[in-house]
């Protein structure tokens, strides 16, 4: 019963902050929730320091009760991933898989390498005494781009087509390829690993490539059996098996259940539904899902801006995150910059490219999740802030303002355009 209470709190919750965003506030969905959240849970905070409301002390209960990294890796993340996958164009996605692979693994590992080594001076410079492997694990959890967070909003501003399928392709593998590398990171942190080339090398080869090749064979099974039946009831409850059993048969066998979502996902919205569904099924599914995927946002970011209720803050703590914010944000522009400058010698970008996915490498829920499910600790403790702060950040800033860059840099191409054909 008290799954049933927390999961109706959190929908109700989630459907009144809704209506009040699009009532009142105009915002995208998702980040109108999350501030909407975000204000209650300040308001909630100043309420308990003063006395005023014992309701903080409820609320917070509830919040600790509910296992963020637990709800989101393990339930959520499956669903939001196959539904952001089966909605992408394979032909458009094959067109950008090179600068899509590219960033999904050279810059997840530069950008890894990048955060973690300036976190470390950061925050021995403010005495807050974190070692290297832990600091690498934020830059580990901190540097994918979170699709839950991207695709929400893409759907909200006019960015080029090409660009967008750069953005939501990337954004899907490197939240898998970052999943793996903090996995690997983590278990040289608690000694579960061996910090040897080759016991990396494998376990990698076994979660990354494991996890495609483990997302192929489900989704193609799951192929054949929609072939083989015309009632979109039954082809609906196959993709829910595909993806909840899936995911859980992966965590068993230890392979990315990211990546095979990913991977299965893409092949069930195109070949799946070219050649397996009849209209109205196409039809059916595509409702579901859509909705599934709303409802699921809208919960997540409910849960991030409720989370701040858990976390502990300290002056370094907050110096820390003043200053780690920059070096996210210069890490993104130079794990994506220096691939694009050495990829347009062979082919061509839209104008602003490293600019707009530099700005729209938004973090979201996924960064959170990793971060609380680190030992406990001073070094979770810190991490966990820094994280929180880099997210909201993230979000409420970059999210609110890529539509303004987006028009902006569309004026520049137009201007630029303009004077060469005067010229």
């Amino acid at each position: 019963m008290e799954i049933l209470n927390t999961i109706a709190i959190l929908l109700t919750l989630s459907a009144i902050f809704s209506y009040l965003n699009y009532r009142f506030i105009k915002l995208p969905t998702t980040i109108g929730i999350m501030l909407i959240s975000l204000v209650l849970s300040l308001l909630l905070i100043v309420s308990g320091e003063f006395g005023l409301f014992d309701v903080f002390q409820d609320v917070s209960i509830l919040i600790k009760s509910i296992d963020f990294h637990t709800a989101l890796i393990n339930g959520m993340l499956s669903f939001l991933l196959f539904a952001g996958a089966l909605h992408i164009d394979l032909n458009d996605l094959s067109k950008q898989k090179w600068v899509i692979l590219v960033l999904a693994t050279f810059g997840v590992v530069t950008s890894t390498f990048i955060i973690g080594g300036m976190s470390w001076l950061i925050l021995n410079a403010l005495e807050l005494q974190i070692s290297f492997i832990y600091c690498l694990l934020f830059g580990a959890l901190i540097s994918p781009t979170d699709p839950i967070a991207v695709l929400g909003i893409l759907k909200t501003v006019g960015v080029p087509k090409s660009l967008e399928i750069k953005i939501s392709g990337e954004s899907l593998f490197n939240d898998g390829v970052a999943v793996v590398v903090f996995l690997v990171l983590l278990g040289l942190a608690t000694g579960q690993n061996e910090a040897t080339v080759s016991s990396i090398s494998m376990l990698f080869i076994q979660e990354a490539i494991g996890g495609a090749v483990y997302g192929l064979m489900i989704g193609g099974l799951c192929f054949y059996m929609l072939r083989t039946v015309n009632n979109y009831q039954v082809e609906i409850l196959l993709t829910l098996a595909l993806v909840m059993g899936g995911y859980a048969l992966a965590s068993a066998i230890h392979v990315s259940g990211p990546i095979a979502m990913v991977v299965a996902g893409l092949l069930i919205g195109n070949h799946g539904r070219v050649l397996a569904m009849s209209a109205s099924t196409r039809e059916h599914l595509d409702t579901f899902w859509a909705l599934l995927d709303e409802i699921l946002n809208a919960v997540l970011f409910l849960l991030i801006g409720l989370e701040v209720l858990i976390l502990v803050y300290h002056t370094e703590y907050l110096l820390a995150a003043l200053a780690i914010i920059p070096v996210v944000l210069f890490s993104r522009l130079i794990s994506v910059g220096a691939p694009i400058h050495f990829l347009k010698k062979v082919r061509d970008f839209s104008p602003g490219v490293t600019r707009l996915m530099t700005w729209g490498g938004l973090r979201g829920g996924i960064s959170v999740a990793l971060a609380l499910s680190l030992p406990q600790g001073t070094e979770r403790e810190v991490i966990l802030a820094v994280t929180y702060a880099v997210v909201i950040f993230s979000i409420l800033v970059q999210g609110l303002t890529l539509g303004s860059l987006v028009k902006q840099v569309q004026i520049e191409a137009m201007s630029a355009l303009v004077k060469k054909h005067v010229d």
